[in-house]
């Protein structure tokens, strides 16, 4: 059976900062602390964390939803992609991210310690420089 996540993060800025950073390669690569070159455009691809992530977009709301097609190096050959959704809301205090990943190969449950290690704490460092 494949796996699946859902997490919850806040962070204290605009919906529109978090959703433009995703989606750029320098910020991305800024707010993660890995390597990225990401794309804007539906359709277009992307690498994170030096190639270890790829992945396309096969949807963007401005400001509000990412959905994005997701593998790493750890996958199978015959595995099928995964499919991560961030859905941006804006709150209070600034953000809440609200990330969806599924079709995740059965077994590799490490992407829930790797989305909040290697992706919630330092964008949350990197937001917080930004003010």
């Amino acid at each position: 059976m494949k796996e699946s996540l859902e997490l919850r993060h806040n962070f204290e800025v605009k919906p529109s900062v978090i959703y433009t950073a995703w989606l750029d390669s320098v910020q991305h690569t800024k707010m993660t602390g890995g390597l990225a070159e990401c794309s804007d455009k539906i359709g277009g691809t992307f690498t994170s964390w030096d190639s270890y992530i790829e992945g396309k977009n096969i949807e963007l709301k401005a400001n509000a939803e990412i959905i994005q097609s997701w593998r790493t190096s750890e996958f199978g050959e015959n595995d099928e992609d995964s499919k991560i959704i961030i859905r941006l809301k804006e709150s209070e205090n600034g953000t809440e991210l609200i990330l969806n990943h599924s079709n995740i190969p059965e077994g590799q449950t490490q992407y829930k310690k790797g989305w909040l290690e290697h992706y919630f704490t330092p964008m949350e460092n990197y937001f917080k420089n930004l003010k």
